[in-house]
């Protein structure tokens, strides 16, 4: 026997062990299939299938787990998720967890997520905690509200968030109410590594599915951070993209006294299978179009819209060529310039990856500024936070209630901001402009190179950091950081930040969530005088400039 038929034979024989103690049926199924095809075809693509399900197990990070749904250990999957839930509650009855401590379990609309749910809930039973499942699929920041509001020493999430419909995903939060940061993970996944075979662990039946309570309690402290009496004027079209924010932002609207949403019919309910867009992102092109052709048809003054967990808000506004995105730093600014003009004291905190204008609004009102690490998990644990935001859309307005993105909570206050300028004849668009002309244009852009062998990221990143550019754009690179290495202010992490001319900013950095390559681009251009527009243009240009010299820097 050659060595190949030696790996082929162990290969087949731990398919085999795995569908033996795989309680699904059909992923039962799908590896038996597997398994029969390749004993017939050892050399075809089912066999590298089967080496990839098998090529380790998927990885427990801050995220938790995400990826494709499917059999074996490298797939999200019931076998998958038991053993996941198993390790966070050894995890939590070796830090402290007694019997009858809350664990708070929700779940979005993609395929398996109330399976997992139900998964999850029966070993934290089995394990002598008190298991508490959300009523049906609800958005992300629901289960985030509810940790706290119930007492719970930690909670799950079930979703993959935006990612395609294939996959699903796993997020663990703890008792604070914020995601978990290392070591927790690190020690979570070893406590995941120690779970024996699936029919050890224990399993009850007598969880908790909750009543409304806890959402009507979460929709009512929502609508209540809109301002009682203020206008409310507007009209606005809103997508949940399929997702589960719909239900959730028509009665937080409603109960804050705004009229009901214009609703994109085709994008309304939930469907894991995402039918109308490629992507089920709003930052993704075309997601949004079904929303704006709406917004065009009604004379609409705002289109919102969520991802498909709710966690991320975004919004788009008329101009002379009809409707157009903001960037997610354009809504943090506006977001962020709306508390501090209401008076919200406290630290106003960004990922370093989202634009420094935050830095100078907080600055201006006397309040205090943080950077942190890209993620929620730890913009949500800076002290003293009044507002954080990172620009991939998502917002955090009242820590206090939520101590995550909050989609929701964010779509109101957008929506209340525009009904409070439309009062004043004014938009959303001239509260962007003067906010440029007090504090400079800080315009911002993305290189985002979506790849399908991780290697090129790798190769991308090596590439940069033993062949550094001296200039971008024509800007001359002042100063490279590498965030390997950490600092007073910053974990370690895998990225890299140039410091150019004119306070202009670049990072680079592997996507946490997908198979992506990213780089963050910043300048700031003076308006001279009123015209913004010019500055626009003018920074428009030295973005693109950036853009292309990175790219070639990096070989992408």
């Amino acid at each position: 026997m050659t060595d190949s038929d030696s790996d082929r034979a162990e290969l087949l024989d731990r398919a085999r062990a795995w569908a033996a103690e795989d309680p699904d049926p059909q992923t039962r199924a799908q590896l038996e299939a597997l398994v029969a095809t390749v004993g017939a075809d050892p050399d075809g693509d089912a066999a590298r299938d089967l080496a990839d399900r098998f090529a380790g197990r998927l990885e427990f990070g801050t995220a938790g787990l995400r990826g494709a749904l499917g059999a074996g250990p490298n797939r999200m999957n019931r076998v998958v998720v038991i053993r996941a839930a198993a390790g966070l509650a050894a995890y939590l009855r070796a830090n402290g967890a007694g019997n009858g401590d809350r664990v708070v379990i929700g779940y979005d609309a993609r395929h398996n997520s109330e399976v997992f749910a139900a998964d999850t809930a029966a070993v934290m039973v089995g394990a002598g905690l008190d298991a508490l499942v959300l009523p049906r699929p609800l958005p992300t920041p629901v289960l985030a509200y509810a940790i706290r509001k119930l007492g719970c020493v930690a909670g799950v999430m079930v979703t993959a968030s935006h990612n395609p419909p294939e996959d699903n995903g796993y997020k663990v939060y703890l008792g604070d109410g914020s995601q978990i940061v290392p070591p927790a993970d690190a020690e979570i996944s070893t406590c995941i590594d120690a779970v024996g075979a699936i029919a050890d662990v224990p399993l009850g039946k007598d969880w908790t599915t909750l009543d409304d309570a806890v959402v009507g309690s979460y929709l009512d402290d929502i609508a209540a951070i809109a301002t009682p009496g203020g206008p409310r004027d507007i009209t606005t079209v809103y997508t949940p993209l399929h997702g589960v924010g719909g239900e959730s932002v028509g009665l937080v609207l409603e109960r804050a006294g705004f009229p009901a949403p214009h609703v994109t019919e085709a994008q309304a309910q939930p469907d894991p299978d995402f039918p109308t867009v490629a992507f089920p992102n709003p930052e993704e092109p075309g997601a949004m179009d079904l929303a704006m052709a709406l917004a065009a048809d009604v004379d609409a003054d705002l289109v919102v819209a969520n991802d498909p967990d709710a966690d991320r808000c975004a919004v788009a506004v008329p101009d002379v060529h009809g409707w157009r995105m903001l960037r997610g730093d354009e809504v943090g600014a506006l977001l962020a310039d709306c508390r501090l003009r209401k008076g919200v004291e406290g630290v106003y905190a960004a990922s370093i990856v989202s634009s420094s204008l935050l830095g100078r609004l907080a600055a201006s009102y006397g309040q205090g500024y943080a950077e942190t690490l890209t993620g929620f998990k730890w913009i949500s644990r800076v002290e003293g936070l009044a507002f954080g935001y990172e620009e991939a859309l998502g917002y955090c307005v009242a820590p206090d209630l939520v101590r995550d993105k909050d989609g929701v909570s964010a779509l109101l206050c957008m929506v209340e901001l525009a009904a409070e300028l439309k009062a004043e004849g004014r938009t959303l668009v001239d509260r962007l402009d003067d906010l440029a002309r007090e504090h400079g244009l800080h315009a911002t852009d993305q290189l985002s190179v979506r790849v399908t062998d991780l290697a090129r990221i790798k190769d991308a990143m090596a590439r940069l950091r033993t062949s550094p550019p001296a200039r971008l754009g024509g800007l001359l690179v002042e100063r490279v950081d590498d965030l390997a290495t950490g600092s007073a202010e910053l974990p370690p992490t895998d990225g890299l930040r140039y410091r150019l001319a004119d306070g202009a900013r670049v990072i680079v950095r592997p996507s946490g969530t997908e198979p992506k390559i990213k780089a963050y681009l910043e300048v700031v251009v003076p308006v001279d005088g009123d015209d913004v527009d010019a500055a626009r243009i003018s920074a428009a240009g030295r973005l693109d400039a950036i853009r292309a010299d990175l790219a070639a820097a990096a070989g992408l």
